[in-house]
């Protein structure tokens, strides 16, 4: 069974470019960010060129980050887990079983990127993303 990943992922607003620029310059690693407008040409224009999706691999630290759109389930606190890999019946299990008790903000589902995805707030507060990764 193939063991799940697990990175801290950072939100802010509106300079996760800049951060993450600021981070891989301090962490080395690859830095790859995909815009809103990257993935959905019909989004608002205010947030077209803001980073939905921001990866720093392979150097000194492994984390993820995002520009929160707007107010909403994925934009409360500054940093939120998530647990991503290729196994769906694992990962959704652990979806489960963390989300038990606590308060589901965005159910597990197939997303406009292809990955199936979902997040939550556990019963300590915690804030999870899990990702199924597409093929």
């Amino acid at each position: 069974m193939e063991k799940p990943a697990l990175h801290p992922y950072l939100m802010f607003e509106g300079d996760c470019r800049d951060a993450m620029d600021f981070y891989k310059n301090i962490f080395g690693g690859e830095l790859s960010m995909m815009t809103f407008g990257q993935v959905d040409e019909s989004c608002p224009a205010a947030i077209r060129d803001h980073i939905m999706h921001a990866t720093l691999m392979g150097g000194e630290v492994d984390f993820m980050g995002c520009d929160t759109p707007k107010p909403g389930p994925l934009a409360g606190d500054k940093i939120q887990l998530s647990l991503s890999g290729f196994d769906e019946t694992n990962l959704r299990k652990k979806f489960e079983q963390l989300s038990e008790g606590g308060t589901i903000t965005v159910p597990m589902e197939k997303q406009v990127w292809g990955d199936i995805f979902g997040a939550f707030k556990d019963k300590f507060g915690i804030d999870w993303m899990v990702d199924v990764r597409a093929q």
